[in-house]
Order: structure tokens, then C-alpha cells, then sequence
């Protein structure tokens, strides 16, 4: 079953910048504009008369800016938010304020393309997460718990929940984040990751590698006290025999 269209609108006070946008669009057929807005207070009131899911917005417009309206809405009814700006310094602040993506005008179609899959994987999650059995639903981190990783890419900064990342490797100074088939490369160190993510989500298996428990599908036994982790997408992780007791206490292995 398809998932529903991505209703969304867009936010900017100029009208050849809406226009760009409707363009860039034009390429993602599951998405249905709904509205156009010029300024903030003219979103406001169409986000709550037509509750879209994605919004496209600038930062700076007349009166209020694209922060201020994000910090005046209810988070029940915040949208996914993408950022289209001429303006690069905001980018951090922009993530801050937990939008998916930022993206530089002129558009340029490629980058478009990649923010809209990520609007595109957010919003499948969203929609599993909707239809999911309530004793199927992961219980939220814990307190005090990293909730997300910003990683840099480029010129730009992705910002990664730690629900969704599969599993981590240590590479020196750095360590390679999987997410759904795509490595990431982040300045941080395992140890110190170690003391970030919530231990009851991310079980370290080996010296260099933490799974999350949740993305485990199977262990297969191997000789010497060691074992294959498998993980639901078929990735095949080595458990050390250092690691054995504790992961069997985590995993609720006999």
C-alpha cells in the first residue's frame, strides 16, 4: 500500500522564490502542494486550516521570521521542515530547530533531491510508526541520552535521530554511522559516543562496533565463544566472546 501524498506548503515572500520551489517539485510526484504563503502569519493560519506535513519555508521574510513562526506552533501540529534560504549561516541554528533539511537558493536540483529523500524516508517512517501496534513502538531514549547526531557533510550539516541508526564502527578518531544502507563519517570517538547513547538501545558487541538492540534480528553461534550478530537488512556483525555475557543478559539470551 502507497503511503499518502506529502501535502506541503510553501512559505516565502517572494513569488519567483515559490515558483523555483513548485518547479523543484514537479520531479517528486507524491508530493501535493496545498497552499502558498508570503509571510508567516499567512502560514500560520494555513497550517492550521490545512494541516500539510511538509513545509518548505525562508527564514528571513517581513515581520516575523521562519524561527519565530516554527516557535509560535504547537509541536502537534509542526510539519517536517525543510529550509530555502540565501542565507548559509543559519544552517546550524535551522537544525536546532529540528528541521530535516537546508537548502541554499538558487535551488539547484540535485540538492533538492537529496533533501526530498530524506523528507521522503522521514515521512515512510512516519507512516509505519502511525500504523504499528502500540507494543511494537520503541520506548523513547532516556533521559539525559543523546536524541540525535549532527553529522557534517560537505557544507552541510545532517542531523541523524539515534532511533534511526543501525549500527556504529569505531575509525580512529571517527566512527562510520549506518543508517538504512548509508554510511556516515563523524569527528567522534567511540568511547565518547559510548557515554552519550542510552546503553539500554546500543549494545557494544565488539572493540569497535555498537548494533541498536532493536535493528538485531538473529545470532548465530561460532566457535571459540564467538558469534555472527545479523540484523533485520541482512548486515553481519562479528560478536566477540569479551562481549558475549553482556550481550546475552541484553538480549535476554538464556
Amino acid at each position: 500500500m502507497n503511503p499518502p501524498p506529502i501535502r506541503t506548503l510553501l512559505v516565502d515572500d517572494e513569488v519567483l522564490a515559490r515558483l523555483a520551489l513548485r518547479q523543484a517539485l514537479a520531479a517528486h510526484p507524491d508530493v501535493e502542494i496545498v497552499g502558498e504563503c508570503g509571510n508567516a502569519a499567512e502560514a500560520m493560519q494555513a497550517i492550521a486550516a490545512l494541516e500539510p506535513t511538509l513545509l518548505f519555508l525562508d527564514i528571513r521574510m517581513p515581520g516575523m521570521d521562519g524561527f519565530k513562526l516554527l516557535h509560535r506552533l504547537k509541536p502537534e501540529t509542526l510539519p517536517m521542515v525543510v529550509f530555502a534560504t540565501a542565507y548559509g549561516q543559519h544552517a546550524l541554528r535551522a537544525f536546532d530547530a529540528n528541521a530535516l533539511d537546508y537548502i541554499l537558493k538558487p535551488i539547484d536540483q540535485a540538492r533538492f533531491d537529496q533533501a526530498m529523500a530524506r523528507v521522503r524516508q522521514q515521512w515512510l517512517g512516519m507512516q509505519v510508526h502511525a500504523t504499528a501496534r502500540p507494543e511494537a513502538l520503541q520506548a523513547p531514549p532516556a533521559p539525559g541520552h543523546a536524541q540525535r547526531i549532527s553529522v557534517r557533510i560537505g557544507e552541510s550539516i545532517r542531523v541523524i535521530a539515534t532511533d534511526d541508526i543501525d549500527w556504529i564502527r569505531a575509525d580512529g578518531n571517527y566512527v562510520q554511522i549506518h543508517v538504512s544502507g548509508t554510511s556516515y563519517l563523524h569527528r567522534e570517538t567511540l568511547r565518547h559516543l559510548l557515554d552519550t547513547l542510552d546503553p539500554a538501545r546500543f549494545l557494544r558487541i565488539h572493540r569497535g562496533t555498537l548494533v541498536n538492540v532493536e535493528r538485531i534480528r538473529e545470532i548465530h553461534p561460532l566457535f571459540q565463544g564467538n558469534a555472527d550478530v545479523v540484523l533485520r537488512d541482512g548486515t553481519r556483525l562479528s560478536l566477540s566472546r569479551r562481549f558475549r555475557t553482556h550481550a546475552r543478559r541484553a538480549l535476554g539470551m538464556a
